[in-house]
């Protein structure tokens, strides 16, 4: 098999978190919403631990966590959910950025559609809003601010402490998209100006089809979501469905093992990135992404010559990478986040996002960049 190296657009999972999966569906495979007998309750204990553990990384109450089905459920029920407040305190103006991901970008467009206005922002060459531009977009009626936390495709950090700070006196809410952090970059999500924050599982070594929505009381108020769907009144009234308890647990304990080994972790992916850097320097790459300000596990680079498709393929058999997010890479349309980041269409067009973890293999950068250099003879 080959090395796996795109752990953006999922990762591989926790041995424990698979233990435990497998447990509470073969053993423990009670339905949390039983209140009659002991299966039930073990089931309802056990989703009720793992609010525990994933609210501990972010310094949240347990009621403000939401279960959802992933990230994009989460960024939809954030922003789609506001909706109906916007139509009755007539703030419809919304706020976001040019690099968020689609599942923050469609909801919008949809809003707009609907009446609303939105503000979306440009960021610079290194792939960075500036907070400045954020909060002087901030209107008497501006309803929410969404911007992602980390991207997804250069892994450029987002200034969401100093937009955090900067809505400190103002009712707008704060939305940030934390696909990519929650459980990586502990301390900024702890902050208690941030209202909403889009969580997923597979994206920090758990499960595919679970996420958290937290949605966090500000004195004494939470921010009045609406449901996007009816039909059982689960998760406060927000998220109707039965609850998927192994998925439940396993995020759960990937949280805690996150929020437990981030630092260590850190430092592993750190000096894998270094290891990369020096063996492709070789291959004289453009680097993508404002150096100050991305995260240790991605690396987004332009090889000038060398076809981003061709690549891809010349690897099969060596590494698993991408030429951006999974979600649209089907369409195989330029990046929308390198196109806001005034990319030339070469530059885009040669752009691959290698991406790791600490359960990365051990990887050969030799045999990556020898078999990318045999791309120019």
């Amino acid at each position: 098999m080959p090395t796996y190296l795109d752990c953006n657009a999922t990762s591989p999972v926790e041995e424990k978190v698979v233990e435990a999966i497998i447990r509470f569906t073969r053993d423990e495979y009670g339905n949390a919403g039983s209140r009659t007998h002991e299966f039930g309750a073990r089931a309802k204990q056990a989703v009720q631990k793992a609010r525990d553990q994933i609210r501990a990384v972010v310094d949240a109450e347990r009621e403000e966590i939401i279960f959802t089905s992933g990230a994009t459920e989460s960024d939809n029920l954030a922003i789609l959910g506001l909706a109906a407040e916007g139509e009755k305190s007539g703030k419809r103006h919304l706020i976001t950025t040019a690099i968020e991901h689609k599942a923050v970008l469609e909801p919008i467009e949809h809003l707009v559609k609907q009446g609303f206005e939105a503000t979306i922002l440009p960021v610079d060459r290194g792939g960075r809003v500036k907070a400045d531009a954020v909060l002087s977009a901030v209107r008497d009626d501006t309803l929410l601010v969404s911007v992602m936390h980390v991207n997804n495709e250069t892994g450029v950090r987002q200034p969401i402490d100093e937009i955090a700070d900067g809505l400190a006196e103002s009712d707008v809410y704060f939305h940030v998209d934390a696909a990519q952090s929650f459980g990586k970059e502990i301390s900024t999500l702890r902050s208690k100006r941030i209202d909403l924050i889009s969580v997923s599982g597979h994206k920090i070594y758990g499960p595919k089809g679970i996420g958290v929505l937290v949605a966090r009381r500000r004195g004494y108020k939470t921010a009045p979501l609406q449901p996007l769907m009816y039909g059982g009144g689960q998760e406060r009234g927000l998220r109707p469905g039965t609850m998927p308890v192994p998925l439940a647990v396993g995020l759960g304990i990937a949280a805690e093992i996150a929020s437990k080994d981030h630092k260590c972790r850190t430092k592993r992916c750190s000096e894998v990135r270094q290891k990369a850097l020096e063996t492709l320097g070789a291959l004289q790459p453009i680097l993508h992404g404002d150096p100050d300000h991305v995260v240790p596990h991605v690396l987004n680079i332009s090889l000038p010559g060398i076809d981003a498709e061709a690549a891809m393929v010349s690897l099969k058999g060596i590494a698993a990478i991408s030429n951006g997010s999974a979600c649209t890479s089907h369409s195989y349309k330029l990046s929308h986040v390198l196109e806001a980041m005034d990319l030339s269409e070469d530059e885009i067009s040669t752009a691959l996002r290698i991406s790791w973890c600490h359960l990365t293999d051990e990887i050969d950068w030799g045999a990556i960049r020898d078999a990318l250099l045999a791309l120019r003879r």
